[in-house]
């Protein structure tokens, strides 16, 4: 597959996305999930364990199928300095989207959220990555993006975040807050890689996009209905976050 500068050449896996299809596979993970019952205002909790972090500074990695989607929601919430889409889970000579798509590298898309503690947790980050970022009882699948790559899985930083992540995720299972079990996996170790640049901010830049009318956007709409104090309406991006990146 040729690398892309522009909306007008889309990754072909996606391009094959249909619309009433994938309008029918998005219906379906609604059912799965507290946060589409937002009319009678159901909102995840925060963690229970949730300790200040001294710094200005911390990095989260999370995945959650297409990272096109967990990146655009990250770069609308408050306190988020930049979101990068990438790969985490395999080895660095495997880390590109050609090689990630066959499911065989061990890695899964994923997106890098720096921002600062002082504003928002690394708890919060998790309240938002399970409540509107994507649906965490769904194995190795999202919405039609079906394999390993697409798994949910958070790829903690240090050993704090892991401790927080198992415990969050015990606290919303014993809650029953979801019509099947949570098989997010707590991955650490793993390094984070920059995924292609035509990844980058695909939200923003295509905002027409089948994929992302009927898949993503439905997650920026929850994100700025449960979270309003949380969401931003002018996204942080890539493309101007510079060395951030």
């Amino acid at each position: 597959m040729a690398q892309m500068s522009d909306r007008s050449v889309l990754p072909s896996r996606r391009s094959a996305f249909l619309v009433f299809g994938g309008a029918v596979a998005m219906l379906g993970a609604m059912s799965t999930k507290p946060l589409w019952a937002a009319a009678e205002g159901v909102v995840i909790p925060p963690p229970d364990i949730d300790p200040a972090i001294d710094r200005d500074q911390e990095t989260a990695v999370i995945a959650g199928g297409c990272f096109w989607g967990v990146q655009g929601v990250f770069q609308h919430v408050a306190g988020v300095r930049n979101a990068v889409s990438g790969y985490a889970g395999g080895e660095k000579a495997t880390a590109d989207y050609d090689a990630v798509s066959s499911g065989s590298t061990g890695h899964a898309e994923s997106v890098r959220i720096v921002f600062d503690p002082r504003v928002i947790s690394y708890g919060r980050i998790l309240q938002i990555y399970f409540s509107v970022a994507h649906d965490p009882t769904q194995l190795n699948f999202q919405g039609p993006d079906v394999g390993t790559q697409y798994r949910s899985a958070v790829f903690p930083e240090n050993s704090e975040q892991a401790a927080l992540a198992n415990a969050y995720i015990a606290q919303l299972d014993q809650a029953r807050l979801y019509r099947a079990p949570i098989v997010t996996a707590i991955e650490p170790g793993k390094a984070f890689y920059p995924a292609e640049d035509y990844h980058q901010d695909f939200m923003t830049r295509n905002p027409d996009y089948p994929y992302i009318v009927f898949h993503d956007l439905p997650k920026l709409a929850a994100l700025k209905r449960l979270f309003p104090g949380r969401y931003r309406a002018d996204p942080v991006l890539v493309a101007s976050a510079g060395a951030a990146r």
